[in-house]
């Protein structure tokens, strides 16, 4: 692994931070994204959302809206150390960072396997932020083992027909379109009957459902799919190859890479706050089982960079990180779940205020931090897959 910027890439960090210096204000800094609280998260600043509108607008003209994506469909053509190096930028800044399923997984799909007519039709609606995007894979039978699901669509002229469900769809209320994944042919091996599709989320028969969570927020759905007409020309690839997509925009989310600095940010908040926080005559921070717990939540956030640059420097060789991209989200999702236990035990009695505006318990974020942590081992891949994957993969153990 080479750590140093070389004189390009250094070149690159003083422009991004220029960047930040100019554009980005101090006062917007003050939003808890890292600790995964996005429900509301700025929106109660006064002038946030106008300045969002801005702020994309200024990215999309630098191509940083879509720093990955080629300069000819709207992006920023960037290395991968070069993304690196603007993700981690924007994170220590706590600046608002492009990315979203459009950008992110839907938009390189499509150039991946769309028709040039696809490309033309969305993906400057992704760039622009006309469209926002939703992923319809999960199923209530069908999850971890998502290759069993049992949505249908079936050929009907120039139309397919869709029926069933999905479930956990993140953002579904507020999308414009979806790529879904349906069965096709149902006699077919369960890998091979199922086709991808481009999906129009106000087309009639589709009933987005919230689904709120333990935090009273809704950011996941249900869907429910009723005799929807999905034209043909929605289909992406070939018919009853959808899954070998899917697993491509699978690989797209897996291989982002989940930079290490807001949990980094994270331990120097709960350091600053048991510093600050008393019991008795001493702080919080002279105790010492809580002083080993933040040592151990330092020392893991320094692992998780490390692992995130090793997988940078195999990127950059031109490697595809399977067992590692796993292991770095297997890493991330239960280090977010230490972290939220830490931080009820520094917080005490103050863990159990969600109070946004109790400035002693750090506006609420100890205990909404900590009901919102336990969907990490979850989403995106469980643990237990992760850790089936590094097996196989990693250590040639066979399957169980």
């Amino acid at each position: 692994m080479e750590f140093r910027d070389n004189e390009r890439e250094t070149a690159f960090r003083a422009e991004v931070s220029s960047f930040l210096d100019a554009e980005f204000p101090p006062e917007y800094s003050d939003r808890p994204s890292e600790w995964g609280l996005f429900n509301g998260a700025g929106r109660a600043i006064p002038g946030f959302m106008e300045f969002m509108r801005g702020w994309t607008a200024k990215l999309n003209q630098r191509g940083w809206g879509a720093p990955a994506w080629p300069k000819e469909h709207g992006g920023g053509g960037l290395s991968v150390k070069e993304q690196f190096i603007l993700s981690e930028e924007f994170a220590w800044r706590r600046a608002p960072r492009p990315g979203g399923i459009g950008h992110g997984w839907a938009g390189p799909t499509v150039m991946v396997y769309g028709t040039g007519e696809q490309k033309a039709e969305y993906l400057p609606k992704i760039i622009s932020g006309e469209h926002i995007w939703c992923q319809l894979f999960s199923e209530p039978g069908a999850g971890s083992d998502l290759a069993s699901l049992q949505t249908r669509a079936i050929r009907d002229g120039d139309d397919y027909v869709v029926n069933g469900q999905k479930i956990w769809t993140s953002g579904a209320q507020h999308a414009h379109m979806g790529i879904l994944i349906a069965r096709t042919n149902p006699d077919a091996p369960k890998h091979r009957g199922i086709s991808y599709f481009l999906v129009d989320m106000k087309t009639p028969g589709i009933t987005v459902r919230p689904l709120i969570n333990m935090l009273n927020s809704h950011e996941f759905n249900e869907v429910y799919f009723e005799d929807v007409r999905i034209p043909a020309k929605n289909l992406l690839g070939e018919e009853n190859r959808g899954w070998y997509l899917a697993t491509t925009t699978l690989d797209f989310e897996r291989s982002g890479i989940a930079t290490s600095v807001a949990h980094q940010l994270i331990v120097r908040d709960l350091v600053k706050f048991a510093k600050e926080s008393r019991v008795g005559s001493h702080t919080v921070a002279t105790t010492p089982h809580l002083r080993n717990e933040l040592a151990d939540r330092t020392i893991e956030a320094q692992v998780e960079a490390l692992i995130c640059y090793r997988i940078i420097s195999m990127q950059e060789r031109g490697e595809i990180p399977n067992k590692e991209s796993s292991i770095a989200k297997l890493f991330s999702s239960e280090l977010d779940v230490r972290l939220a236990s830490t931080a009820m035990h520094l917080a005490g009695l103050y863990s159990q205020v969600t109070d946004r505006d109790d400035t002693s318990a750090m506006g609420g974020r100890f205990p909404r931090f900590y009901m919102h942590s336990t969907t990490s081992p979850i989403g995106g891949g469980t643990s237990e897959i992760q850790r089936n994957i590094i097996a196989m993969r990693g250590l040639g153990l066979p399957r169980g």
